[in-house]
């Protein structure tokens, strides 16, 4: 009986913490590229979700992910987001570049927008093309 209400405290948390990460959401997706060769085995990956809705204003970044060095394409990612802070009328979409000691070898070049409201399909597939 002396338990009870620790018991009923423990279920309140529990159920706090459920709510609070039901605010977040998250996109799976691969970045590839076309050409057929390897990329250096000390190659950055970085992938984000901006929001992309002022043209004249640089875009601000809802999630980023920089992947593990030393793989090769198809390359996975998970963009984690807060679903709060995505905003009704406003453009979204997923860029992804490719560096090697701060030289950019490949870049996405076409804008791969997404909806945010549960009907992107997964896992995404961003292409990123070569800097010449």
């Amino acid at each position: 009986m002396k338990n009870l209400p620790l018991l009923l405290m423990t279920g309140l948390l529990a159920a706090c913490g459920t709510t609070a990460s039901g605010d977040k959401a998250s996109l799976d997706g691969e970045v590839f590229y076309l050409q057929r060769i390897a990329l250096p085995p000390t190659a950055q990956v970085t992938v984000s979700l901006q929001d992309v809705s002022l043209a004249d204003a640089p875009a601000t970044e809802l999630a980023k992910q920089q992947l593990e060095s030393g793989r090769q394409v198809p390359l996975a990612f998970q963009l984690n987001y807060d679903r709060a802070a995505v905003k009704p009328g406003h453009s979204y979409a997923i860029s992804a570049r490719i560096e090697d000691g701060g030289r950019l070898l490949f870049i996405t070049t076409e804008r791969h927008s997404v909806k945010l409201d549960g009907s992107d399909p997964q896992p995404l597939r961003v292409r990123v093309d070569p800097v010449r």
